[in-house]
């Protein structure tokens, strides 16, 4: 029996009517839609003249208004629209959908339902006690009309209103974790995961046209960004979520150790490790550290990396965290707990604040009418982007990425790069197996390694390129038999990463465990001749990410 059976109609409407914001914001909805034509859920000349819209805001618009008619002219076909968009190939192509299917079948959306009646019975008794009030207000001025006063007096205003109290807020019930929020910001609309948002406000926890946000990018792309407050311009029902996280119905820690202080190190060393720690002390600035490029900062719970050939003052793109470049301005602003903040006192390198550092000379801040490249750049959009390759930390003929700040040469991208990969838009193999790694099922390490290559490349091609960032300088990144004195007498079946690299690209590895294999021969070459523990940590790593991406139970 279909699932769908065991709803009723009105309880499929209702849910319906709640989602229709959801919906209307998926990206490239002409399958949607024609599936919906199909099954004569729309009229033709509405479906064609939403088709034929090319700006993507009004044919958001559009499908917003379809999904308003469907519900005023086919109210008695609920069950027909659900069955028709929650078929396989509708739901492979629309991840918003899947989650609505799963939302409706396992009864977690009646949050909304008691969310809404809650609201009503709520707002019910708040207006039958005010007209209870009107009406003692009108029996106590009767009774205060004195014989003497004329008809043509004005009554004055009661003590009953001005000792008035607050009217009752409405009561919301408290949200169920797996529970999803329809949330706008300006004209934008999104779906809000509060179990993310409870890890931390630097998680990203709003999907929006098939892109994840954090609170403060969602308000930055919604053109909400210059209110620097998330929690009132983000709203549920319109609702801001201020409310709802003083009212406890929401939580957003000021930071999180799995998320929300995950520092990496981008390009002044041969590992990017996940959390070095920033040391916060009254030590002064070690002045061997000047000729470093780059310095580890924080502001509050925000972290990140300030590069001094980037560095001329406050407007200069010169920190760069893991999603992206900041001016220094910017960068306080990421610290939603600072009211009064100011970047010279606020921004911290090992204790010490940018000001100190200005003063000991260990950075410079040019002066306002400076015309340097970095102060006045020919492009700002270009500071978006590293200025080094993310693999080989070297620069020229770069390939920027336009879903991250990396950038690659050609060869060092996997896969590599040719002149007809690039279209309008580029995103390297990081960003795309970040948006892919939230649709992938869980597996067992056994089915991990069984799984053939060919499903798996990119997987692949992402732990590679982990490996190469950690070990360019290393020796087993290129072949040590050339450049190692002993190293073939010592080293039976050499393997390096290049060799692994064409043997991916030839198609020689069935499953991924081959892969695996041949990786687990250069760690253990390596602490054959070495005897060091880099290589164990290195392996160590690579451990820990396979697991990540393969989801490994």
């Amino acid at each position: 029996m279909d699932l769908l059976d065991f709803l009723t109609e009105d309880e499929l409407m209702q849910f319906f009517h709640y989602k229709k914001t959801e919906m209307s914001c998926m990206e490239d909805p002409q399958t949607f839609l024609t599936q919906l034509r199909d099954h004569d859920l729309v009229p033709e000349d509405v479906y064609k003249k939403v088709i034929k819209m090319k700006n993507k805001e009004r044919k958001q618009k559009g499908v917003y208004e379809i999904l308003d008619w469907v519900e005023n002219n086919r109210e008695q076909c609920m069950k027909l629209f659900w069955s028709c968009v929650f078929q396989d190939h509708i739901l492979r192509q629309y991840p918003v959908l899947r989650l609505l299917q799963k939302s409706l079948l396992d009864g977690s959306f009646r949050i909304h339902e008691n969310l809404l009646n809650a609201d009503k019975k709520n707002r019910k008794k708040e207006a039958e006690k005010e007209e209870n009030k009107q009406k003692a207000h009108k029996t106590a001025t009767k009774r205060k009309r004195s014989s003497e006063e004329t008809d043509d007096e004005e009554t004055g205003p009661s003590s009953v209103f001005s000792q008035k109290k607050p009217a009752i807020k409405p009561e919301i019930l408290p949200l169920l974790k797996s529970e999803t929020l329809p949330v706008t910001c300006g004209d934008k609309k999104g779906i809000l995961y509060p179990d993310k948002l409870a890890k931390g406000a630097k998680c990203k926890c709003i999907l929006s046209q098939d892109c994840w946000f954090t609170t403060n990018d969602f308000e930055r792309f919604s053109g909400r960004g210059n209110s620097k407050n998330w929690k009132l311009t983000i709203r549920y029902q319109n609702t801001p979520l201020l409310k709802l996280l003083k009212e406890g119905h929401l939580q957003c820690p000021r930071s999180h150790k799995g998320c929300c202080q995950k520092k990496v190190s981008f390009s002044s060393g041969p590992e990017e490790p996940n959390s070095p720690s920033i040391q916060q002390n009254s030590e002064r600035a070690d002045s061997s550290k000047l000729g470093i490029s780059a310095l580890p900062v924080s502001c509050g719970s925000v972290s990140g990396f300030l590069y001094k050939s980037r560095f001329t003052g406050s407007r200069s793109k010169s920190i760069r965290t893991e999603e992206r470049w900041f001016t220094p301005e910017e960068f306080v602003m990421q610290e939603s707990t600072l009211t009064d903040g100011h970047w010279k006192k606020d921004i911290l390198y090992q204790g010490k604040t940018i000001n100190y550092l200005v003063k000991k000379k260990i950075l410079d801040i040019h002066p306002q009418s400076c015309s340097c490249h970095l102060c006045c750049p020919k492009n700002i959009w270009e500071q978006d982007n590293d200025d080094v390759c993310y693999i080989c930390n070297t620069g020229v003929n770069l390939v920027c990425c336009d879903g991250c700040p990396r950038v690659f040469h050609h060869h060092c991208h996997l896969p590599i790069l040719q002149d007809d990969t690039f279209g309008d838009e580029w995103i390297c193999t990081f960003c795309v197996l970040k948006a892919n790694h939230r649709l992938w099922i869980h597996m067992s390490r056994k089915g991990a390694l069984d799984s053939p290559v060919s499903m798996n490349n990119m997987r692949c091609e992402y732990l590679l390129l982990r490996l190469y960032k950690a070990a360019t300088k290393q020796m087993f990144a290129h072949d040590p038999t050339e450049k190692v004195p002993r190293y073939s007498s010592v080293i039976s079946n050499p393997m390096w990463l290049d060799k692994v690299k064409i043997k991916l690209q030839k198609n020689e590895y069935r499953t991924v465990g081959q892969f695996v294999n041949d990786i687990d021969f250069i760690f253990n070459n390596n602490k054959t001749f070495k005897k060091d523990n880099w290589g164990a940590k290195l392996k160590k790593k690579f451990e820990e990410d396979f697991n990540t991406i393969f989801k490994i139970e």
